[in-house]
């Protein structure tokens, strides 16, 4: 199904498995067919520490997971034919030892979820608490009835930390009952029964995980203590050096009588309880898990950061985890909860879309966000421009400390990027397509290293977060070297050309577009890199008259030369975008208007997404777009642009773009919303929001995707909200969809936290909180709204009448193909090989 053909309602779900709470993801039945996206659903992480949501019994799962942020292992790229820089050294997340499993038996019958007869069954993840929780009633083959309640949770409030609880009660007979918990490395041993996953051996795909031929993790320390129920395993990344040490604490109650046993060896850790139930009396395992890892120290030593954890969260309690883990969401949803009042299923879809978010970033500290988030191996745990256009918007606006964080992990990339510059022959810094140690990852440089916008895009993020906080500690110490180093790469990167008009051109790049490779003047190219070159302009002016010993010391640092600031603005005041008169509309680049038309409505829906079905050469060749591109300018730069100019834009480009990629919907919704193409906006939104919930890209079982769950909080502020942020200044032009009476979304701007509550007829906005900003002070926010200037204080709510929801353009844009180019040949529509 094509984002056009989504339906225009929000059930994509079947709700007599996936019923509706506006507060949790609940599943009333399990079902084998879609295991490894059930598996991505619930996944509960904190930013650090992620485990997918695998069965607790260890068997009956699609593809087991734990992941931490950043523990890699590196592997030499293999290049059928080399050239001078391709990237070198490969990186790919690893499958980290699982203390997820406990096992059960009962009268030595293994609980297997795929053959029991359950008679009651109910798998919950909580957005409030972030426990995912599952409860069932089970018939034994022996007639016997037991209740086990299973839950699992990963820690915002103690990083390393997770809490497992496994609760097992007979019913109405007595039984021998045995509990196995382990720790297991599946990296190394696919999994314990020597089965490889289901997710193995279905072709090539691009988008999943590298795989490894030899042993990655090398024992380096194992222990076990049966009295103390403490067992830990430590390891060494084979190639990368990065060490590991994961250790579990037991607690048993239970009135029943019990012994125990502890098995420890290099590659497995197992605690096994055996156990006389009687009738009606619980047995409760409490397990606390706690992962250390770093680049380099002794894995020994990492088991005692572990050992430390661990007896700090035993001396707390579990219940204080359960507590600080409810208070650590509550703050949460207050600075981030979007309301949707009278549409659960969009209410509940949009809660699990943010709670991603959180789960993928919040506990981030010192390393990136993975596309994937911690959810699954999807993209080898790579980092990408995702981050800073579609996710840090979100934390921007809502958790700033968060959007900082993943900042500063940026600046620490940046001595890799000047070398990654040096080697392309540039000045400057660039920084990788796809990493997670800082070195380039993408071993296909046309689709990847040559996105050069790259820079750019977290120039912008830099600049963004500074003009939304006034963090004045962050920029003028860390956030002004990358604005300075990207600027020297585009001055150094681009030419001038045609000295009497004077325009500065940018040639050989990759737009966001992945189905168009190295081009000249790839319009979102150079409209972002002169946003980045405007701003280090004026970063580098108002250090120099804010901190006069700050700019001093910046100068030093970074050897800025006298004409830098100059060349700077000059480029960015002559930057090439071009226009075409006769089609009205800008070029994705140079030669893009030239080519063909790929007939979408006629390629088969078998042969979709494209990538996966031509090869590169052959889309290259047509006009047809993997994702938003000039649309995604009209975005982040839609002040430099006219209504018209959007309009013309979206309606020439949104035929052609396939949606093959999850990072389009959320820009076309938003555009689409914009210039008035309501009906389409909400089905963009629909198709979004669902897109890992329904699997409707067919591959959520490689983990969320995180850059879609950002931007569904970009599509409902920004899209329907009507909010943008242009160089500090803040505009609210609503387009709330003909169905809802009501929209409510939370901005935090300069430490204030504005509720904006938009409805058919006005705009209300009230402050809910103010703190000071990063210079201390406390700020009233200012919007213009639809041109009238509106400061909102604290006290009552702010209400600003509203005429309308904007523009209506009743359908879709029209198809492209027999539109007549400047030279009067007309642009014809093709389906390749048809």
């Amino acid at each position: 199904m094509s984002w056009h053909e989504a339906p225009e309602t929000a059930d994509f779900l079947d709700r007599s498995r996936w019923p509706v709470d506006p507060w949790r993801l609940v599943e009333t039945h399990p079902d084998q067919t879609d295991l490894g996206v059930a598996e991505t659903l619930f996944s509960v992480a904190n930013g650090y520490l992620g485990m997918r949501g695998n069965v607790t019994e260890g068997r009956d799962s699609h593809t087991h997971g734990t992941f931490i942020n950043g523990f890699h292992e590196t592997w030499p790229i293999h290049h059928a034919e080399e050239a001078f820089g391709f990237a070198r050294v490969g990186q790919t997340i690893v499958n980290v030892p699982d203390a997820k499993v406990i096992r059960l038996y009962v009268d030595d019958e293994p609980l297997l979820l795929s053959v029991a007869d359950l008679l009651e069954y109910e798998r919950s993840l909580d957005f409030r608490d972030g426990v995912l929780r599952r409860e069932i009633l089970w018939r034994t083959p022996s007639n016997k009835l037991v209740k086990v309640v299973a839950t699992r949770m990963v820690s915002f409030a103690q990083r390393h930390l997770a809490v497992l609880e496994f609760e097992v009660t007979m019913l109405d007979a007595s039984a021998p009952i045995a509990l196995s918990s382990q720790i297991l490395n599946r990296q190394d041993g696919e999994d314990e029964y020597h089965v490889r996953s289901k997710a193995m051996g279905e072709g090539h795909d691009p988008r999943k995980s590298e795989g490894f031929d030899r042993r990655v993790l090398e024992p380096k320390y194992r222990w076990g203590d049966a009295d103390e129920g403490r067992v830990a395993l430590g390891f060494r990344c084979y190639d990368s050096g990065m060490t590991l040490a994961v250790a579990a604490d037991h607690e048993l109650v239970t009135d029943n009588l019990s012994d125990t046993t502890v098995q420890v060896e290099d590659d497995l850790a197992k605690v096994t309880y055996r156990i006389a139930a009687e009738p009606g009396v619980p047995i409760r395992l409490t397990k606390l898990v706690a992962y250390h890892t770093s680049r380099g120290v002794p894995a020994r030593e990492l088991v005692d950061r572990c050992r430390r954890t661990l007896d700090r969260a035993f001396h707390e309690g579990v219940q204080k985890q359960y507590d600080d883990q409810r208070a650590w969401l509550e703050d949460f949803w207050k600075r981030s909860d979007v309301e949707v009042p009278g549409h659960v299923e969009v209410q509940q879809a949009i809660r699990w879309n943010l709670f991603q978010v959180a789960q993928a970033s919040a506990r981030a500290e010192g390393a990136g966000i993975p596309a994937k988030g911690l959810t699954g191996s999807g993209y080898s745990g790579h980092y990408f421009w995702d981050t800073e256009v579609y996710v840090l918007p979100f934390l921007t606006y809502t958790n700033p400390d968060h959007a900082r964080n993943a900042l500063r992990f940026r600046y620490s990339l940046l001595d890799a990027g000047r070398k990654r510059a040096h080697e392309m022959s540039q000045s400057g810094a660039l920084f990788p397509w796809r990493t997670i140690n800082g070195e380039e990852a993408s071993a296909f440089f046309a689709a990847g290293t040559a996105q050069y916008h790259i820079d750019a895009d977290i120039a912008y993020a830099v600049a963004q977060y500074y003009l939304a906080t006034s963090d004045e500690d962050f920029m003028f110490r860390q956030g002004i070297d990358i604005l300075v180093e990207t600027a020297r790469m585009w001055v150094d990167l681009g030419f001038w050309r045609d000295e009497e008009v004077g325009t500065f051109h940018i040639h050989g790049v990759t737009g966001p577009d992945e189905y168009t490779t190295v081009v000249n003047d790839n319009l979102f190219t150079n409209v972002m890199a002169r946003f980045n070159l405007a701003a280090a302009a004026q970063s580098v002016k108002l250090l120099s008259q804010r901190d006069s010993m700050a700019y001093d010391r910046m100068v030093v640092r970074l050897g800025l030369k006298d004409h830098e600031v100059g060349d700077w603005e000059r480029a960015a005041r002559n930057m090439a975008i071009p226009f075409d008169e006769a089609l009205g509309v800008h070029p994705q680049d140079q030669h893009f208007l030239e080519r063909e038309v790929w007939d979408l409505d006629n390629t088969p829906l078998e042969k979709r997404p494209l990538l996966l079905n031509y090869h590169p050469l052959v889309i290259y060749r047509f006009q047809v777009i993997k994702q938003a591109d000039v649309v995604l300018a009209l975005y982040l730069q839609g002040n430099h642009f006219t209504n018209e100019q959007k309009r013309a834009n979206f309606a020439y480009y949104d035929p052609i773009t396939t949606g093959d990629s999850t990072l389009s919907a959320v820009v076309q919704s938003i555009i689409a919303a914009e210039v008035g193409y309501r009906d389409l906006a909400y089905r963009y939104f629909l198709g979004a929001l669902f897109v890992d919930l329904a699997d409707r890209h067919k591959n959520a079982t490689d983990g969320v995707h995180v850059a879609s769950t950002g931007g569904i909080w970009s599509v409902l502020a920004c899209g329907f909200g009507g909010f943008r942020d242009h160089q500090g200044e803040f505009t609210l032009d609503p387009r709330l969809p003909e169905a809802w009476d009501e929209l409510i979304y939370r901005l935090t701007i300069q430490g204030t936290r504005v509720r904006v509550t938009v409805r058919q007829n006005e705009l209300e906005l009230f402050i809910e909180e103010q703190q000071p900003n990063g210079l201390g002070e406390l700020v009233d926010p200012v919007f213009s709204v639809r041109g009238r200037t509106v400061k909102v204080s604290p006290g009552d709510p702010t209400l600003v009448p509203l005429d309308g929801q904007g523009p209506h353009i009743e359908g879709t844009p029209q198809p492209v193909a027999g539109r007549r180019r400047a030279d009067g040949t007309v642009i014809t529509a093709i389906v390749p090989g048809s």
